[in-house]
């Protein structure tokens, strides 16, 4: 397999909706402490990550983007509205149905982190996908077990990975990671 084959398999099976879908199920399952956790979970993935994939895989079909990674970051805007609302519908549906509070942070800790990606977004392009896998892997520390740092190994290909295909820099896979794993701090505070 080549360098770019292996980077390409990376940036796809790590990209945000697949790490938000098994991240916001471990983080419902510690939240609710039982089998009821996992709905919230799903929940949260569906708000998160799957919609927001949907949407760009809408906007493709229309001929908008080439691919899911829109790398011309003056086209991202639209997809950050979409998350955000999103996001913030999932929450609002979590408060009238009474979901843990541990999922309620993690969703609003992933919607914060989705405002600070659209504000640096309209000066300089950041990575998403660093961001959203470093912020998953600090959250599944928090509520799971310190060991889940060792899991910062996959936030690392990611970045890789991102950088690899040219559709970042080092600096912006970095930059989007720190955002990510400040993102998951603010988690750990409230």
């Amino acid at each position: 397999m080549t360098l770019t084959a292996t980077a390409r398999t990376v940036t796809d099976v790590l990209q945000p909706r697949n790490v938000l879908l098994i991240g916001m199920l471990g983080i419902g399952l510690a939240a609710a402490g039982d089998w009821t956790g996992i709905l919230w979970g799903l929940l949260g993935a569906l708000c998160a990550g799957i919609i927001p994939a949907a949407y760009i895989s809408w906007e493709r079909r229309r001929g908008t983007w080439g691919d899911r990674h829109v790398v011309d970051r003056t086209k991202r805007a639209p997809i950050f509205f979409v998350i955000l609302a999103s996001i913030g519908l999932g929450s609002l549906a979590m408060v009238l149905g009474h979901a843990p509070t541990g999922i309620l942070i993690a969703m609003l800790a992933l919607w914060a982190m989705t405002i600070g990606l659209l504000a640096v977004n309209t000066i300089w392009k950041i990575s998403v996908d660093s961001a959203v896998a470093s912020a998953v892997v600090a959250m599944l520390a928090a509520v799971h077990s310190p060991w889940w740092i060792a899991a910062y190994g996959l936030v690392i290909a990611v970045c890789w990975s991102r950088v690899a295909l040219t559709y970042h820099t080092i600096a912006q896979t970095v930059a989007g990671a720190s955002l990510g794993a400040a993102t998951a701090a603010a988690f750990v505070v409230l």
